[in-house]
């Protein structure tokens, strides 16, 4: 019965239509992996014996082979050890090379000043030439570059552009675009997860033979049927469950027989937001310094021409949704700010008084906010603070789009991934909004504090901008 329910599975796969091709059983990848994962292994043990090796020829002459090749073993096994941990031998790294050769960079180094420490403390140090160790890290570091980058085509040769084989099976659920990954219907090929009927699963099992990975759609009736199906596999399996996009779910986790859904979680850990917070008082603390002439100069300017106060404070929405008062160069009649920031700034907006009009121009308005991140109620970069009136169109922004109080995750920034791109003044469309609003939680998903720099140094070019009115 089983024999008679293998090859007709075989029969059906072959004939079963794939995303408009015929379904090919996939070739087992798993070894060629562990391959291609003991290669990089060996190319970087001999990188670091080759780099030691000529370090050691070029500074010592033979004699110096000698010393140089224990120096590398004496480095080998630490190195070893934080590749391993340090994912340089990892799917990530076979995908990219500049991942595999950062990682195995970043082990060399480690290793390199683990053996130091060591033989310091073991005072062994004086036995082994400094100078020879030293060049012979660094020659080591070049052969490693080299070597993990010719590695890619032995890479490509046994595993091909996919390292993993994938497959969708659709089963009459919704609608799934996944690029690049075989899909068969499972209805065509007669696939039942009837775990009443071991014949079935059976015939199951044949298909997803060599797959690594599976993602099945199916109503709501079928799905668990499915992930118990799956969960026999000895496979990576998902079921696709709308529910998770509709919440945003970031995961999920079983306690007391019942399931929870993680719907938010903190963009920022903890060292994260400590590097964050101190990126902000750097750059806010050097930046009054040196901007404080300027400053200065501005405030008689306004003072001179419309009189009291410098500045004005206008109520935003900060982090966690909060209120905070957010400071600003004045740049309006007295008479005519706008606290709630009901009304957008037109070009020729008749409340603006001309060295307002300048400071507009130049984003100088925006310099006492600085103020704002030295007390914690903004950051450097960020999500740029609203007014609570402000509006997109004809709508609030909050009523143009329901994701609109997902980018109060984190701090409101003095620039932003929007501003950089262009994206600021009069939201007069509420298209105006939604760009931003994409920029913002993309900025949220992908943090990190390289790309705060990239995003303040951008900031740079666009100060003035011809939609800063």
């Amino acid at each position: 019965m089983n024999e008679i329910s293998v090859s007709s599975a075989d029969r059906a796969a072959e004939a079963a239509p794939a995303q408009g091709e015929a379904f090919v059983p996939a070739q087992p990848l798993e070894r060629r992996r562990l391959q291609a994962y003991l290669t990089q292994m060996l190319g970087d043990i001999l990188a670091i014996f080759a780099g030691f090796g000529l370090s050691g020829y070029l500074y010592l002459g033979r004699h110096g082979l000698e010393q140089a090749g224990l120096l590398a073993q004496l480095l080998l096994p630490v190195f070893l050890t934080v590749a391993l941990y340090n994912g340089a031998y990892s799917l990530s790294t076979l995908r990219s090379a500049r991942t595999g050769t950062l990682r195995a960079l970043g082990a060399l180094a480690i290793s390199a000043t683990a053996v130091v420490f060591i033989t310091f403390y073991t005072k062994s140090s004086a036995e082994f030439s400094r100078v020879l160790f030293t060049a012979g890290v660094m020659m080591a570091g070049l052969a490693l570059i080299w070597t993990r980058l010719q590695l890619r085509a032995f890479v490509r040769w046994r595993c091909g552009d996919r390292l993993i084989n994938e497959l969708l099976i659709d089963d009459g659920g919704p609608a799934v675009d996944l690029p690049g990954v075989p899909c068969i219907d499972a209805r065509a090929m007669a696939l039942v997860p009837a775990l009443d009927n071991p014949a079935e699963l059976n015939r199951i099992g044949a298909v997803l033979h060599a797959i690594d990975r599976v993602v099945v759609t199916c109503p709501p009736e079928r799905r668990a049927a499915w992930a118990r199906l799956l969960k026999g596999a000895s496979i990576d399996g998902e079921v696709i469950d709308p529910t998770v996009a509709e919440l945003g779910a970031h995961g999920a986790r079983a306690v007391g027989g019942q399931g929870f859904l993680r719907v938010s979680i903190g963009p920022l850990g903890l060292r994260a937001r400590a590097a964050k917070r101190l990126f902000d008082l750097t750059l806010a603390g050097g930046g009054l310094l040196v901007l404080s002439p300027l400053l200065l100069i501005v405030a008689i300017a306004i003072l001179v021409e419309d009189g009291s106060p410098i500045l004005f404070l206008q109520r935003r929405v900060g982090r966690s949704n909060r209120f905070f008062n957010m400071y600003k160069f004045r740049s309006m009649r007295a008479a005519h700010s706008d606290g709630l920031g009901e009304q957008s700034t037109s070009r020729d907006d008749d409340r603006v008084t001309r060295v307002g009009r300048f400071i507009r121009r130049t984003s100088i308005d925006e310099l006492p906010q600085l103020i704002n991140v030295l007390k914690g109620e903004m950051s450097m970069v960020g999500p740029r603070p609203h007014a609570l009136g402000s509006q997109a169109g004809e709508k609030l922004f909050w009523e143009v789009d329901d994701r609109y109080w997902e980018r109060h995750a984190l701090k409101p920034g003095l620039t932003g991934l929007a501003q950089i791109r262009g994206l600021r003044g009069a939201t007069e469309r509420e298209e105006d909004l939604a760009e931003r609003l994409e920029s913002d939680l993309e900025y949220l998903d992908g943090w990190s504090l390289w790309r705060d720099l990239r995003i303040v140094l951008g900031t740079i070019r666009v100060l003035a901008h011809d939609r800063a009115f």
